[in-house]
């Protein structure tokens, strides 16, 4: 399962994101997203999680819970939706 934590602090590396999860189940991938031209985090991420179960487990006990003085929102992360590229 696919989960999406936002709210997250701008320092939340990778890896912290991964630690935050693994403590539910095995963790497949976890994913802070940067911008592409400053490389800054923009305070979202993303934990791929194999098991279903123990995804639903971290997500309902890290939904709207404090983190570095944060409330996380993580919920099933909703499939990407394709765009029609930007003109210029």
């Amino acid at each position: 399962m696919r989960i999406y934590v936002g709210n997250l602090k701008y320092a939340v590396t990778d890896d912290q994101l991964r630690e935050m999860f693994s403590e539910f189940g095995e963790v497949a991938s976890a994913d802070v997203i940067k911008d592409k031209f400053s490389g800054q985090s923009k305070g979202f991420g993303f934990v791929d999680m194999p098991n279903d179960a123990e995804a639903g487990d971290a997500i309902q006990a890290l939904n709207d819970s404090m983190h570095d003085g944060r409330k996380l929102t993580v919920n099933e992360a909703r499939p990407r939706t394709e765009r029609p590229p930007r003109r210029f």
